[in-house]
Formats: C-alpha cells, structure tokens, sequence
C-alpha cells in the first residue's frame, strides 16, 4: 500500500486525540506541521519548514511555491532554491514569471588594492577575477574564495583596462604609460609589451576568437593587433576625441567605441571600415557593451544617461535614466536580459534590457564606480571603485555571504621581517598573508595548509617563512615568491607554534602531541624529539644566543639546551596554560602569560620570577618585547592591548579598537609599530 505523503511518518511527533490543538502548541511532523511552522514569526522556523515540505509531495510543493510570496526574503530566498531544482512544467512557468533580481544583494568585499580600481575582469570558468588598478598593479583573485592569488607588476602608470583571453590563458592590460602588456594568466610571467600608442590606453578588447586585440586609446585612434604575436594589424582613426571605451561584437565581426567626441563609432572588425556614427549623447561616451544575440547596443555618457540602440541599423530604442552622476561602466548579462550599470554616484543599478524597468539599485561602495563585469553564468558580476574595493554580488538570490575582512577567520599568529618591510600573517581560514607592513597591500595569499593556521615565523634573513597548522605540518616558503619549499611531517596533533634560531639553521616546534621538535630547517631533517610536557605545547621561543629554548605549556614554563635537548629547569606559578612566551633581546628575561590572566616576569638563567603584573580581565593570548628591551606588549581575551615597562613593570597605555579577543602580536624591528591580530582583522598601532 502507498503511504500518503501528507499523513505524518513513522519519526514524526503528532499531536493525538480529538481535541483541539492549542494555539501555541508544536505541530512537529507531517505537513500540518509544515503549515503550522511557514506561519511561524520566527524566520528560522519558516525556513526550515519550507526545507522540508517537498518531503511531503504536491502539496508540499504548493507550499514552497507560496513561500515565493513570504515577507520575509530569507524565506523566499530558501524557496527560490529549492524551486530552481525542479524540473516540472508548472514550476519552471512560475519561475519565469518571478524575479530573482529583486533579492539581489552584496555578496562579500574582497582585500583591497592600495590604490582606486579602475577595471575589472572575470574568466571564461568563472573561477578568477583579474582587477586593474591606479597603483599601476593588476590583482589576480579567486573569485569563489576571494584569496588573492597574484600581483603583477611592470606598468610605470596607472592600469585602465584588462581584458581575459576566451580560452582563459591570457591577460591584457592597458595603461596610462601607453603601453599594452599581454600576461600569462596562470604564471603572473609577462609575455609582451605592445607600444604603438602615442597616449594613454583606456580600453582593451579581445576578439571572442582570441586571435585579435583591439585598444581604444587617448590619442583618438583605435588599434588592432594580432594578440599572439603582437604585430600591429591596423590603425582606425575616425574619432576626433579620445576613445574610452571599446567593445566585440560576440561574432566577432563588429566593433563599437565610445569616445569624448559624445559619439559612438560602428566598424566592420576586419576590414576596418566605419559603418556608422551613432550621436544622440550630449557628453562624452565613457563606456559601450553590446548585447549577446548581437542586436542591441548600450552605451553610457557623462551626460548621466544610457541609450540603447539596434546595433546593425543604429537607430536609438530607448534612454535610460537614474543616476545622479557620470556613467563609468555597463555590462550585460549573458542571457541578454540584465543591465548592470556603476556610475560616478557611487551607485549601481540593475535594469531590465529590453523594457528599460529599474530593478534595483545597489549601495555599497563610498567612492565613483568605475567598472563592472558579469560572470559567464550569470550568477555573479563584480564592481570595482575609486574606494579601492572590489566588491562581488549574488544576481539571483541575493543571499549575503558574508563581508570578507583581510581574513575570513581568526588571525593567531603574525611575523614581521628583520628588514621591517613584510607583515604575515596565519589565520584559522586555513591561510597565510602577505603584506606590505608600511602600505597595508595585501601582496599574496598563501594556500597549502589543509587547516587552521597557528603560528608562523620569519627566518633572520628574511627568506623563509615557515608555518604550523591544526593538520599536524609544518610548511615552509620562500617568503618573497610564495613558492612553497617542503613540507614537514612528524607530529601526530595539531602544531601550536614555531620558531627559527637566530642563525636561521634551525626549526623548533610545539604541537598538542605535548612534543617538542627540533629540525634542521634547510633539510627538513628531525634532529630530536623533547618530551616531558603534561601537557599541549601552546609557545616556544628561541634565546638571542640561540643556546636556549623555551616551551610553554600546562601552568608550566620549561627551559631546556637547544642543542643537547637536556632541561635545564621547570618554572612553575601560573594557575592555567601559559598561552605565549617571549625572551629578551639581550637573552636575560622571559616573560609568560596564561589563562590565568597573569603575566609573569622571569629572570631566564637562574629561574627567580621577578613579578607579576595583573591588568587583563581575561586570558594573555600573546606578549612582545620591543627591540631595544625596555618595553613588552601582550594582547588578551579581553580584546585589549596593554604596553608595559620591562624593567619596572608599570603599565604605560591600553589600547582598545580590536572587537574581539587579540590572539598574536609583534613589533617592528624599529620598534615603532605594533602589529595586534585578532579575529579576522589586523591593527596596526603606532608606538611612540
């Protein structure tokens, strides 16, 4: 017999008898149960009745396609899901009389280029963001995860425009410096330099064949180049202005450019003969985009406007208006029915192509739009500004991700280089940055590490950085290229901390195997295993001398011989685990700190604990001796740092700005700088 899909199931609580159900009562199964909870004023309840109603069978689905209909857009969105996986004929009739476009909303902020963003890129899979920049750099991202994969460097001024090759293996790149650079998208490595241009490059365009390059240039003439060999084909000169903007015709066959002539220019590609001339802006054309099914051309004007013409006759269909400023950027999505546009307002807006309808309009960025790009599957586009953002959004559910700081986790380790230049950091998000300490760039993202990050430090040449992570490795690096050297595996848990002695020969590790190791960092060789730690190995740290190690664990501090592994003394007083450890630069104190909320003061060679000092509300995560030893710094649960006189022990300030726990710090080699890490951010603090 066919069990009713509506009659509750043998896991379901019901309510029995034949009275009445109380009006505050929990139905919990079958879909009177489903009903009772989509009413519910409780969002998460509703969501999770509409997950699961089609357990229940048409009527089920009746209820999920109502809830395309609730108050609530989480609701909706979770309805809208669920309905796109469907393959009956009345639900994908409802789904093309529903408009996704309404949810839309940001999806999350990627890492910032030190200077405003002027172009943006997405390739053919869909899986990388290319972005140009006024810093004369162009920024490689993954566009799923947001990590920033590489910086390329060669323009001496700003980067106008990139364009990715159909076969996703190239990048072009036109700058201010008027020159043209054709990339490797893979390696970062620099194919070409094309020059020909007598100034400024402000657009490129690659034809959806990838053999032909086009530029737009503000020497008012338009370039076409054979893009593998870099040989330049033709001059189209026509335009009495600069070009900005230049776009292919998905054939392959029609060229378009915007100039700040106010008009709009249509060439034949290949013979190079001008078509038409399209006038009807009032102020310079900054951007042009023409439609998939290659009717419908859209162009955007300081005028404040955008028009939309039929590309093979010209003439004008419709105006749009809606911004409050100069339109910098338009892109269409690939099933032609959505315009996207950024504008000098600060602002993008999001049209229906063919009736001209504003669906929304999205607020974000706190500086001028200049550029916008479309996924290949229409899920996503990308925004880049002056604000030096680029910002991803969700088309069709407008689900918000989630806002990506520098780190989506939080950060538990940072290190500063010998020479005061380079700030890393290793996070929970599974991942290790790299920065400019004096500019804040984020210079690449190290990925390898299969889990969380806890520790990372910096060889004294500065060459190597070396990290342990909760999957039980250590990994090391060429810090500069990010080029991953070895990985070494020994421990059975989770690597706590590392630390490299000062003649950079040596590794040491503590890991929650309550083991110490010591390794030769070059070989990746084990030299000696140290055991005797009660317990987890939460900090080590190396002497000046490089003669003395240091381990943190369980309410004890050990001290042990480097190179003979003998333990030289356990020092014993703190009530909880000691968190972190720091020596001296002249090797003659230790300084500790613990859950216990203390922080405690050490002679390092006779053991005498030279005071406590109490100020944290909450566990000490992390402590930093300055360089010149008179000052040491620690971070707490309680989300403050506090700095502290060494020798005397009196507290000298409290910084307060971290809105959660402050897991790691370090100090410049200059001692100027304080360096305080938490959960997903970094603070950098000015020390005087």
């Amino acid at each position: 017999m066919t069990q009713n899909p509506n009659q509750p199931r043998e896991y379901d609580a019901v309510l029995g008898g034949e009275s009445s159900t109380p009006a505050n009562a929990a139905v919990l199964g079958g879909i009177e149960g489903v009903k009772r909870r989509l009413v519910s004023a409780v969002i998460e309840q509703r969501i999770a009745a509409v997950s699961e109603a089609l357990k229940y069978g048409e009527a089920g689905l009746d209820l999920v396609i109502r809830a395309l209909q609730d108050e609530s857009q989480q609701v909706e969105r979770a309805a809208y899901r669920l309905l796109r996986e469907r393959g009956e004929p009345r639900v994908k009739q409802i789904l093309q009389e529903y408009n996704p476009w309404r949810l839309l909303e940001r999806s999350y902020t990627f890492g910032e280029h030190s200077e405003s963003v002027f172009s943006v890129a997405i390739s053919p899979d869909g899986q990388t963001i290319v972005s140009g920049s006024r810093g004369k750099t162009i920024k490689v991202w993954n566009l799923h995860t947001g990590a920033l994969i590489a910086t390329l460097r060669g323009h001496s001024e700003s980067v106008k425009s990139v364009a990715i090759s159909p076969d996703g293996q190239t990048i072009v790149s036109g700058s201010r410096d008027k020159t043209i650079k054709v990339w490797n998208l893979h390696t970062g490595a620099l194919i070409r330099t094309l020059e020909g241009h007598s100034e400024s490059v402000f657009s490129v365009a690659i034809n959806p064949d990838g053999q032909t390059l086009v530029s737009g240039s503000a020497d008012c003439t338009i370039k076409v180049w054979n893009l593998h060999t870099g040989e330049l084909s033709r001059t189209l000169a026509g335009h009495s202005s600069k070009v900005f903007s230049v776009a292919i015709s998905p054939d392959g066959q029609i060229l378009v450019s915007g100039s700040f002539d106010k008009t709009i220019k249509v060439w034949n590609l290949y013979t190079g003969e001008l078509s038409r001339t399209l006038r009807g802006h009032s102020h310079l054309v900054y951007c042009v985009a023409i439609s998939p099914n290659e009717q419908t051309l859209v162009s955007g004007s300081w005028d404040k406007s955008i028009k939309i013409w039929a590309l093979h006759t010209g003439e004008l269909i419709t105006t749009l208006r809606g911004h409050s400023h100069s339109f910098n950027s338009v892109a269409i999505s690939p099933d032609g029915q959505i315009l996207v546009t950024g504008s000098g307002d600060r602002i993008i807006k999001v049209w229906n192509l063919y009736t001209g309808e504003l669906i929304r309009t999205l607020e974000g960025h706190s500086e001028s739009v200049k550029s916008v790009a479309i996924s290949p599957d229409g899920q996503t586009f990308v925004s880049g500004s002056l604000d030096k953002r680029l910002k991803v959004w969700n088309l069709h559910t407008g689900e918000l991700s989630r806002t990506l700081p520098r780190h989506s986790h939080s950060v538990k380790s940072v290190a500063i280089s010998p020479d005061g230049q380079i700030l890393v950091s290793g996070s929970w998000d599974y991942t290790i940055k790299v920065w400019n300490l004096h500019t804040g760039e984020l210079t690449r993202t190290l990925l390898g590490h299969s889990q969380r990050v806890n520790s990372v430090a910096i060889s004294p040449d500065g060459q190597t950085l070396v990290s342990g992570s909760a999957d039980c490795s250590i990994k090391v690096w060429n810090l500069h290229t990010g080029e991953l050297t070895r990985t070494v595996l020994g421990h059975s848990e989770s690597v706590f901390s590392v630390a490299l002695s000062p003649d950079g020969q040596t590794l040491v590790s503590g890991s929650a195997d309550c083991s110490i190791k010591v390794w030769n960092l070059h070989t990746g060789e084990l030299s000696r295993t140290l055991a005797g730690q009660p317990k987890w190995v939460n900090s080590v740290a190396i002497s000046p001398d490089g003669q003395t190690l240091v381990s943190g664990s369980y309410k004890t501090i050990k001290v042990w011989n480097l190179h003979t592994g003998q333990l030289s003394r356990t020092l014993a007083g703190h009530l909880c685990s000691v968190y972190c450890v720091a020596i001296s630069p002249d090797g003659q104190t230790l300084v500790s700190g613990s859950g216990d909320r203390i922080i405690k003061v050490w002679n390092l060679h006779t053991g005498k604990l030279i005071r406590t000092l109490e100020g944290h509300s909450d566990s000490v995560y992390g402590v930093a001796i300055s360089p010149d030893g008179q000052t040491f710094v620690s971070g707490s649960l309680d989300k403050t740092l506090k700095v502290w006189n060494l020798h005397t022990g009196e507290l000298k300030r409290t910084l307060e700005g971290h809105s959660h726990e402050v897991d790691c710090i370090a100090i410049s080699p200059d001692g100027q700088t304080i360096v305080g890490g938490s959960k997903g951010e970094i603070i950098l603090w000015e020390m005087r």
